[in-house]
C-alpha cells in the first residue's frame, strides 16, 4: 500500500525513523535491545512487549515499576484484542474511610490499589507468548543484580522526583532507589539486587508469588506493619481481564482504545468531535487548527471527569458518548473564535513508559505500564525493590459520582495504549506518555498523521501543546509566538512548559512490506529493529 505521509520533517529533531521487518520502539534503549533479542530468539512480538516491559521496571524506575499497572492492544495476525491489567482497590477501603479527607491521598497507603503489571506478563504470555515466560525475565534480571548505566533523562527525572519522598516518611524508597544518599549520575552505574530476587521469584513462579506467595506475604505484611489496609485476599483476587475495544471512526482510519476505566475514551470524544470541523482546511500549526482541537480535548475532558469510571459503576454504556449527533451537539458549542470552558455533557439513553512492537509474521502490540506519579506511592516493600504505584489518586470523593473510592473498584486511569487500524487491518500502533497529556497526544498524532500527512517521526518531532485547568493551556517552547499571541487573543492563557510536561512518543506504522517505527527525543528511548 502506498503511504499517505510525506518523507521530509519539518521540525528540529535527533531522530530519524528506523524502517525494518521486525521492530521494538520504546523511552529506553536497553529496554529496546532486550525485546529486540527475545525476537531474534525466535519470539514473536508480544514476546518482545513483555521482556521490554519487564526491563523497564528497572531500567527507568522513575515512571514505573513492579508495582505498576498496565493496558495493553494486541493485533493478533486476525483481530484487536484488548487487556486491562490495572488494579482494584483493597476490599477495605470504604466510603467511611475516606470520609475524613478532603481530596485522595497521592503518597502513602490510601494512594495505593492492587498492582496488576505482573499478571499483565502473565497473560500476555500465556494466551501469545513462544518463548518460555522465565526467559523473557533475563535481561532485567542481569541489569537489576550487575548494574545498568543511568540515561540522562532518566537521571534528570531521578533527581527531580525524589524532593517528593523525604526520608523520614519514605525509609525504603530511599534504601531502594537512593543508596548512596542521591540519585545517580547520568553513566553512573546503578544496581538493585533485591529487585533481582523478585523479579527471579516472579519467573520461577509464573508470577504466582506476587499474588499468593513470599512476595504477596512481604506485602501484606509492610501493610499490617504501617498503616495500610491490603490483604492477602485483595492480592489473590487480582485479575487481569480481556477487554472488547471502543473505537471510533475518523476520515479513513478507525482509532481504537481501552474501554473504561481507562481514558482513551477521552480522545475518542475529542476526536469524534473534530471529525465534525474541518481542520485540514487550515495549516497544521496555524492558530485556527489549534484553537479547535484545544476546544475538542476540553469538551472531551469534561465528559470524561464526568462519567469514567470502574465499568461496573458506570452511568451508562460509554458509546453512548461516541454517538454522531451527541458529538455533533458537542462540536457546536465550540466558536471558532473565542476559548471558553465548559460543562459535561448529557446524552441521550438509545510520568509513564509506553513500548510497541511488531514482527515479520504481522503481529503488532501497543502496550503501557505505570506507577501514576513518578516513583508511585513512596511504599517500597522492604528487601524486595517493588514500589507501589498510587493510582488510587485517580478517584474521586464526590459522593454518588461513578468515580467515587468504594471497595474492590477499578479508578479513573490516565495510561491508555492506542491502536489505527484501516478497512479492519492494523495500520499504526502508537502511544504518548505522561498523565492527562495521553489523549492530548494520541489526537495531536493523529492529525498530523492522517490530517495533514506528516511522517510519524515528524509528528512526534512537532511541538506540543497541553490543555491545562480552566483556559490554561501549556505549550512548547518551539511554537511560533506570533501563533501564542494570536491564540491568547481568542481567550487562551498561554503557558510555556518544559518538555518533560508533553509526554514521550513511540509509533510503528504498518508499510507495505515491513514497518517505520518513530520514537520520541524528548525520552531516552529509540527504535530499534532488523
Amino acid at each position: 500500500m502506498e503511504e499517505n505521509f510525506r518523507w521530509n520533517f519539518p521540525y528540529p529533531s535527533r531522530r530519524i525513523p528506523v524502517l525494518a521487518e521486525n521492530i521494538v520502539s520504546t523511552s529506553q534503549p536497553l529496554a529496546c535491545q532486550a525485546g529486540l533479542s527475545m525476537l531474534r530468539k525466535g519470539g514473536n512480538a508480544v514476546d518482545a512487549a513483555i521482556a521490554t516491559a519487564i526491563t523497564l521496571t528497572v531500567v527507568e524506575p522513575v515512571n514505573n515499576g513492579l508495582g505498576s499497572d498496565a493496558f495493553s492492544i494486541i493485533w493478533d495476525g486476525k483481530k484487536l484484542v484488548g487487556l486491562n491489567a490495572s488494579g482494584r482497590s483493597p476490599a477495605a477501603w470504604t466510603v467511611e474511610h475516606f470520609s475524613n479527607k478532603m481530596s485522595m491521598p497521592m503518597f502513602g497507603w490510601d494512594s495505593v490499589t492492587i498492582p496488576g503489571v505482573v499478571s499483565a506478563w502473565v497473560e500476555l504470555s500465556r494466551k501469545y507468548g513462544l518463548l518460555p515466560f522465565k526467559e523473557l525475565f533475563e535481561p532485567a534480571i542481569k541489569y537489576a543484580e550487575k548494574g545498568f548505566l543511568v540515561s540522562p533523562i532518566t537521571a534528570e527525572v531521578w533527581k527531580i522526583l525524589v524532593k517528593m519522598y523525604k526520608k523520614k516518611k519514605f525509609q525504603e524508597f530511599h534504601e531502594s532507589f537512593l543508596p548512596k544518599d542521591r540519585t545517580p549520575y547520568p553513566g553512573e552505574l546503578f544496581s538493585n539486587p533485591a529487585q533481582a530476587r523478585t523479579l527471579k521469584l516472579i519467573a520461577e513462579s509464573d508470577g504466582e508469588e506476587f499474588y499468593q506467595g513470599e512476595i504477596a506475604r512481604k506485602i501484606v505484611n509492610h501493610s499490617n506493619n504501617t498503616g495500610g489496609l491490603i490483604t492477602i485476599e485483595d492480592l489473590a483476587n487480582h485479575e487481569a481481564n480481556w477487554v472488547e475495544l471502543i473505537s471510533i471512526d475518523y476520515h479513513n482510519i478507525s482509532l481504537h482504545e481501552i474501554p473504561p476505566n481507562g481514558q482513551g475514551l477521552t480522545a475518542l470524544i475529542a476526536l469524534g468531535i473534530l471529525e465534525k470541523l474541518d481542520i485540514t482546511k487550515y495549516e497544521p500549526d496555524s492558530p485556527e487548527s489549534l484553537h479547535l482541537q484545544i476546544e475538542a480535548m476540553k469538551l472531551a475532558f469534561s465528559d470524561a471527569y464526568h462519567y469514567i469510571s470502574d465499568s461496573r459503576t458506570q452511568e451508562f454504556d460509554p458509546s453512548m458518548l461516541l454517538k454522531s449527533d451527541y458529538l455533533s451537539q458537542r462540536a457546536e458549542l465550540i466558536n471558532e473564535n473565542k476559548s471558553q470552558t465548559y460543562n459535561y455533557g448529557i446524552p441521550k439513553q438509545g510520568d509513564t513508559v509506553y513500548l510497541t512492537t511488531a514482527d515479520e509474521n504481522g503481529m503488532m502490540v501497543s502496550y503501557i505500564q505505570s506507577n501514576y506519579m513518578g516513583f508511585g506511592s513512596g511504599i517500597v516493600i522492604p528487601g524486595t525493590g517493588i514500589s507501589l504505584q498510587n493510582r488510587g489518586n485517580g478517584f474521586s470523593l464526590i459522593d454518588g459520582h461513578p468515580n467515587q473510592v468504594g471497595p474492590n473498584k477499578r479508578p479513573y486511569h490516565t495510561i491508555i495504549p492506542a491502536f489505527v487500524t484501516k478497512n479492519n487491518q492494523p495500520l499504526m500502533s502508537f502511544g504518548v506518555m505522561g498523565g492527562s497529556m495521553q489523549p492530548q497526544g494520541h489526537i495531536q498524532m493523529i492529525t498530523r498523521i492522517f490530517d495533514y500527512n506528516q511522517n510519524p517521526q515528524a509528528a512526534i518531532d512537532a511541538p506540543r501543546w497541553r490543555v491545562m485547568q480552566g483556559m490554561k493551556v501549556n505549550f512548547e517552547p518551539e511554537f511560533d509566538i506570533k501563533i501564542l499571541k494570536n491564540l491568547a487573543q481568542k481567550g487562551h492563557e498561554t503557558l510555556t512548559g518544559h518538555y518533560f510536561e508533553f509526554g514521550g512518543a513511540q509509533i510503528i506504522y504498518k508499510l507495505e512490506e515491513g514497518y517505520l517505527a518513530a520514537s520520541d527525543p524528548r525520552k531516552d528511548g529509540q527504535a530499534v529493529g532488523y
